[in-house]
């Protein structure tokens, strides 16, 4: 049938095995965005060409900047900070990428038009209103009081610097914030919760933007001077941990099995599930560590190890590992003892209800779980758990990371599997299923 893929075999061990995954997704995006700001012709390699990355690519060309896709590079020549062209009646379809959707209503604050941002249907239901606040302050106008997409935004020719206050630990509002500051003349000042530290990196380390970092014990202040033109640059764009994850977690659940992942960056602030696993006994191993223009890459090396125990996962560990929590609940599954998680109601806020949905998928495994205080799970282990029956995933609309999820429970555990919308992985590693192929992996 079609858009479907059934799994009815566990995968067999793979030894001596060296892969490497597709380019970071948070980066590639990042790229973009930034690069059509610059003065001249910038060049990433190992660009993701996912979904998302692709929404980005098409929504800066709207915006008249010539963007070049190669096989093995991207070249994006950039106009400047004020180098966008804004026609009548543009509409900007970020597809299902929230962070497109809320990082280009930032460098649009400026706009002398009305314009239009939409998504599908997953993305429609994220909030909007987490940049909507900041972005008013900086004098943006927005159409409607609308909290989710579409949006109406238009820019002024009086942008001012702003003082503002990030309650959520959002990454995504933080640079839209850090991103907007860059067309306003004069000092924006940002107080937030930690969360992934990419933007600042890059305007540091790889755009040389004036900026001052200070990192408090629960939150940092970032001092961005603003309106300083910036240079045309080049980025080699490492592998994306979040795509490793999965393959971490496939070696790790099948007997016999090792596996070395290269060039994966390893930025502290999303290296959350490696110290996750690690809590739980996986001894996961970074070898080869260097630094690139701020972050920390390595290669990562993985054996199989079913020896785990349950946790009382410390809340404050989230945001370093929230996009891989799914595959922390299937850890959890076959761990001894039980595992309890909190605050993690954000995972309700992404392209699905990841929590709802992973407390459903367990449940469909016979896995006993409790949902506590209704933003968080506690899961009693099966250390020797092996599945019989038939799973059929669907109506999770379109949320790759339930997907992949899936594949991985499918070919470590057992049963019989048929996952609908075969094609939404695309949206952040077009190569998941041809690499767990080349690992022996049977997908039909």
């Amino acid at each position: 049938m079609k858009n479907i893929i059934s799994i009815n075999q566990s995968i067999n061990g793979f030894k001596k095995n060296v892969i490497t995954v597709d380019g970071d997704k948070s980066l590639s995006i990042r790229f973009i965005l930034l690069s059509s700001l610059s003065t001249g012709k910038c060049i990433a390699t190992n660009l993701l060409k996912s979904a998302d990355v692709i929404s980005a690519i098409s929504n800066i060309k709207k915006l008249g900047i010539n963007i070049r896709l190669k096989d093995k590079s991207c070249e994006v020549t950039g106009k400047g900070l004020n180098g966008y062209k804004f026609s009548n009646n543009l509409i900007l379809n970020a597809g299902n990428s929230g962070t497109t959707a809320r990082l280009i209503c930032s460098v649009l604050i400026n706009s002398t038009k009305w314009i239009k941002i939409t998504g599908d249907q997953s993305l429609k239901r994220r909030d909007m209103q987490r940049i909507i606040k900041p972005l008013k302050l900086f004098g943006v106008k927005f159409k409607n009081n609308n909290k989710t997409l579409p949006i109406s935004l238009m820019g002024t020719k009086f942008v001012k610097p702003v003082k503002f206050i990030e309650k959520l630990g959002s990454a995504q509002v933080k640079s839209a914030v850090m991103i907007a500051a860059l067309k306003t003349k004069g000092k924006t000042k940002l107080k937030c919760l930690p969360s992934r530290d990419h933007t600042e990196l890059m305007f540091k380390n790889v755009l040389k933007i004036p900026i001052n970092i200070s990192k408090k014990k629960n939150y940092d202040t970032i001092e961005i001077d603003g309106l300083k033109k910036f240079k045309p640059f080049n980025y080699n764009i490492p592998g994306d941990i979040s795509s490793a994850s999965f393959f971490i977690v496939l070696t790790l659940l099948t007997n016999k099995s090792s596996l070395k992942i290269k060039n994966v960056n390893i930025n502290p602030t999303r290296t959350g599930i490696i110290n996750v696993l690690n809590m739980m006994g996986s001894k996961v191993k970074f070898l080869n560590k260097r630094h690139y223009k701020g972050e920390k890459i390595s290669d990562i090396y993985i054996k199989a190890n079913k020896n785990l125990k349950g946790i009382n996962l410390n809340p404050k560990l989230n945001s370093a590992t929230i996009d891989e929590f799914l595959l922390i609940f299937l850890i959890a599954s076959i761990c001894k003892g039980v595992s309890t998680f909190k605050n993690l109601g954000e995972l309700n806020k992404k392209e699905s209800k990841r929590l709802d949905w992973g407390i459903k998928i367990l449940r469909m495994m016979n896995i006993k779980v409790k949902k506590i205080n209704n933003d968080g799970l506690k899961i009693w282990g099966q250390p020797n758990l092996k599945l019989k029956k038939n799973f059929v995933i669907k109506d999770y609309l379109k949320d790759h990371r339930i997907f992949m999820m899936s594949t991985i429970a499918a070919l470590s555990l057992g049963g019989n599997w048929r996952i609908h919308n075969s094609d939404c992985f695309k949206t952040s590693f077009p190569r998941f299923l041809k690499i767990l192929k080349t690992l022996g992996a049977k997908i039909n």
